[in-house]
């Protein structure tokens, strides 16, 4: 059902692509759109490894609420800011793209242990974390993407 990396070479092993998966904080999340375009976003993300689901928060309407709602199918993509090589001017840039289905997570707790956990990733301020749930933590609402493919690939710019 999905393609194989055509330059095998280039690819990441599935260990380096979850390590990958853990450490970025960012990506974008493409889906469906209106009159089939594709719209992507960029987006924060939590990735779980104990259930494997990648989440992110978001606004309870809009055109992302509306695509998946067409369609649960998405991919995310995401890419490390790279490195060189010495004596090398070409930037390596690590890549994961994850194709998936993304689905509203129902358990109100749960997705507030989500947003708490995507939250650390940026700060480690508890005070600002819980005043901000308690702000915010009704109206939220968490999406979770489980992965049916999961690829990625080390790609030099030269």
């Amino acid at each position: 059902m999905f393609r194989s990396l055509v330059r095998k070479k280039q690819q990441l092993t599935e260990e380096e692509c979850l390590r990958l998966l853990q450490e970025e904080k960012r990506g974008v999340l493409s889906v469906i759109g209106d009159d089939d375009y594709p719209y992507g976003m960029p987006l924060n993300h939590y990735y779980d490894p104990a259930d494997g689901k990648i989440y992110f928060h978001s606004g309870k309407a809009g055109h992302k609420i509306d695509a998946l709602q067409r369609c649960s199918k998405a991919s995310y993509c995401i890419y490390d800011s790279g490195f060189r090589k010495d004596g090398e001017w070409a930037l390596n840039i690590r890549s994961v793209i994850v194709f998936g289905r993304v689905q509203t997570v129902t358990d109100h707790q749960k997705a507030l242990e989500i947003c708490r956990a995507l939250s650390y990733r940026f700060t480690q301020d508890d005070a600002y974390i819980q005043k901000e749930i308690e702000h915010f933590g009704a109206g939220v609402l968490v999406l979770a993407l489980t992965p049916e493919q999961i690829t990625g690939k080390l790609v030099n710019e030269a």
